[in-house]
């Protein structure tokens, strides 16, 4: 598997190969299971849990509303810190001001914290083309480099390969980045566990540039946050000479005190813990301690965008806990790859056709990779209602009409394989408009019923292999009303005389 994702074949494409694939199935079957029967027992434990969830909503709300004003309190708090902020427009942007940044430093690897923004903007393969290795030091961001494929789960990157392929990998690929992994290594997860950190532990003493991302940024101290279960982002985030975060714009919060209803809510979201095992907070650069020079790098590729769409933009209050992809059904058969983006699952299917827009057929595709069955809604730590913007975003495609992407208006067509549906929904406008005929065309079906077929042709007919036609009634409504209606008045008027 190549390191991008550009290029991916639509979301129906991908998953009608990925749910063949039996091992893959039973792997993510057994993953997502275990993760959210302990979410489950984690998040009961609070009585308060309906209050701190609509807090965190509230609190997202509140910031993207006024964002402008707390991103310009955050660079003047960062920078007040001895950290230097960089405004990052897209991708493109943000790539050409971290490469440069890594390059003024004239090293030629970095480490690097696991950071959904910096697989967002094709990181890695970009420093790569200027000459500099990054190196994933999260456990599972090493198992996907190590193996050459790419991250199909927020929180568990690795979360569609079990110990025995992740064994194969470290004994095949380890040597080729590093310490090698030793010859009788077997798939105890403890002995993959060392073997990874003896593997990390001299690219951490040697590298000279650390890259992170973050989960929260406070906007009254400049303060940046760093949630992790295993310590190796801490080892990046504190070892290195220079410092880099990417981060979205949306990750901003207001206060230090309003971190507080997240840290309750994140862990036992995403890992099913009561606290996080490791919380990291830096505020720009002190003599003595940590990285000397600090660069905050705000990346926007397309989130003032989404902003702008009252509906859309709630899928900017999430925190990348991953609970929604947990209890998916869809993303538990067909995986994380069929999304082809970073973000999988069903936050997938909603933020990236609007960060990337729906020009493509892939993106314009996501928003349809739902059951709508609303356990992801259910399970949102910050009340995000992913099937309301989901239907929002199939009007909005079906539609079609114009967007702005990279700073750029297209026009986005009407997409090909909803003619038949926007067909149906004008005949049905056209009906209603004219009720007389209305009432005709339904005595007409009424009494024909016998003759209708019990399964469609094409293009309908995969639909009706699954599925029972409606079986029509003997009369319509309005005939039965105006019968029953009548007999009504008679027995008012036996029973009155």
């Amino acid at each position: 598997m190549s390191g991008t994702y550009l290029g991916l074949p639509s979301f129906p494409k991908a998953a009608a190969a990925s749910t063949k694939d039996t091992q893959l199935r039973a792997n993510l079957t057994h993953a997502t299971h275990t993760i959210r029967d302990k979410r489950a027992k984690a998040i009961g434990e609070l009585a308060d849990w309906p209050q701190l969830r609509a807090a965190g909503a509230a609190i997202k709300d509140h910031t993207l509303r006024h964002l402008d004003h707390y991103l310009l309190q955050l660079e003047e708090k960062v920078t007040a810190a001895g950290g230097t902020v960089h405004w990052a427009l897209d991708a493109a942007d943000a790539n050409r001001i971290i490469t440069g940044l890594v390059r003024a430093t004239g090293e030629t690897e970095v480490v690097k914290v696991k950071s959904m923004a910096t697989q967002e903007i094709g990181l890695n393969d970009a420093l790569a083309e200027a000459g500099i290795t990054a190196y994933e030091t999260d456990l599972a961001e090493l198992i996907v480099q190590l193996g050459d494929d790419l991250p199909s789960h927020i929180l568990v990157p690795a979360i569609h390969k079990n110990r025995h392929q992740i064994r194969d990998i470290f004994h095949e690929q380890m040597g080729a980045w590093g310490r090698p992994a030793p010859e009788e290594l077997t798939d105890s997860p403890a002995e993959l566990a060392e073997a990874a950190r003896l593997h990390l532990r001299e690219k951490f003493l040697r590298a000279k540039v650390g890259i992170s991302g973050a989960n929260f940024m406070i906007a009254d101290t400049g303060t940046l946050v760093v949630v992790e279960s295993e310590g190796n982002g801490r080892m990046c985030l504190t070892l290195p000479e220079t410092l880099i975060s990417v981060v979205g714009i949306e990750k901003t919060i207001p206060t230090f005190q309003d971190l507080e209803v997240f840290l309750q809510t994140l862990p036992r979201s995403s890992t099913a813990e009561r606290m996080n095992p490791y919380t990291t907070l830096f505020t720009g650069t002190t003599d003595g301690d940590g990285p000397r020079n600090f660069h905050l790098v705000l990346i926007d590729n397309g989130r003032t965008n989404t902003l702008a769409d009252t509906t859309g933009r709630q899928a900017l209050r999430c925190i990348r806990c991953s609970a929604c992809l947990n209890v998916c059904p869809v993303y538990e058969r067909a995986g994380g790859h069929a999304y082809g983006s970073p973000y999988p699952g069903p936050i997938g299917a909603i933020l990236t056709p609007q960060l990337r827009g729906t020009a493509s057929k892939l993106d314009a595709s996501l928003p349809y990779a739902s059951t709508l069955c609303g356990a992801c809604y259910d399970v949102c730590p910050v009340a995000i209602n992913i099937p309301e913007i989901l239907v929002h975003l199939r009007e909005r495609i079906a539609q079609g009409g114009t967007t702005v992407q990279a700073g750029r208006r297209v026009t986005i067509k009407p997409a090909k394989g909803h003619a038949a549906e926007r067909a149906a929904m004008r005949t049905a406008r056209w009906g209603l408009d004219h009720p007389a005929l209305m009432r005709q065309g339904q005595r007409l079906a009424t009494r024909t019923r016998h003759l209708h077929p019990k399964r469609l042709p094409r293009p309908a007919k995969a639909w009706t292999q699954t599925r029972d036609l409606p079986t029509l009634p003997p009369q319509t409504f309005r005939d039965w009303w105006q019968k029953n209606k009548q007999h009504d008045e008679q027995q008012t008027k036996e029973n009155g005389q």
